[in-house]
């Protein structure tokens, strides 16, 4: 009876603390940096002139144009796997060509404010081969509607 009980605990302990959990990010699996701080690898790195921008005020339905420059400031060639808005109102395109190390490019981002309105911050999150592998930029602004444009 003692072996029975022992096998069932043992069958609920393991399969409790299966499936459900979050899997580690890859991030932390590969992150170049030794646990005594020295650099173990070389990597692109993703260096924003500014990270947030403010297109102002809009009047519902016109659309903003922002442009974020950035550098690559590490040692091998910036790839940009992906770049997507958080809401389909807001259109990253991203150059496809690697980046070469101390070459600058540019991430520009539509925003259409049609059926918009009030305070917008809206996300742009850019994956490449980076230390985090996920960049963030952001761009924010007001949606007045026609009838209250000033």
């Amino acid at each position: 009876m003692k072996k029975m009980i022992l096998f069932v605990s043992s069958i609920v302990l393991f399969t409790a603390c299966g499936g459900g959990g979050e899997a580690l990010s890859p991030d932390l699996v590969k992150n170049p940096i030794s646990a005594d701080g020295k650099e173990t690898s070389d990597y692109a790195v993703m260096t924003f002139d500014t990270i947030a921008q403010s297109f102002g005020t809009l009047v519902q339905g016109e659309k903003a144009r922002m442009v974020f420059r950035f550098t690559n400031t590490g040692k091998k060639d910036l790839i940009i796997n992906s770049a997507t808005g958080s809401c389909g109102c807001t259109v990253p395109s991203y150059p496809k060509t690697p980046i070469k190390p101390g070459q600058s490019s540019e991430i520009e981002v539509l925003f259409n404010s049609e059926g918009k309105s009030g305070h917008q911050h809206k996300k742009v999150q850019i994956v490449a081969n980076t230390i985090p592998a996920t960049n963030t930029i952001a761009i924010t602004g007001d949606i007045v509607g026609p009838d209250t444009q000033q």
